[in-house]
């Protein structure tokens, strides 16, 4: 196999080029987190090559925001699809997220 990006990597740019968009309309105790991907990766990228990544704004209903994402590489296309993140108060997530390590830790 040649070296080219792959799809987990190219799903991990495309997600935080949507989560920067709205970065700064966040509250300072708010962030993101994703809960839906859907991405058709269409074309190959060789290692080393430029991508772009792009997250617009297509929807917002409360704390879910839907995104129209996609990812150029300096010739083409290479990845369209929709993400939704989720806004959510960052604390309560790092006071779920301690919770359950520790709950782990006696089983």
């Amino acid at each position: 196999m040649p070296e080219i990006l792959c799809t987990p990597a190219l799903i991990w740019f495309l997600e935080h080029a949507a989560r920067n968009a709205v970065l700064p309309l966040l509250e300072s105790t708010e962030s993101t987190v994703g809960v839906l991907i859907n991405v058709e990766h269409t074309a190959a990228t060789p290692r080393g090559m430029s991508v772009v990544c792009r997250g617009r704004v297509i929807y917002a209903d409360g704390p879910l925001i839907s995104f129209q994402i996609e990812a150029y590489d300096e010739h083409e296309q290479i990845a369209r699809g929709t993400h939704k993140l989720r806004v959510i108060e960052a604390a309560r997530l790092a006071k779920r997220v301690d919770g359950k390590t520790r709950r782990s830790r006696t089983t």
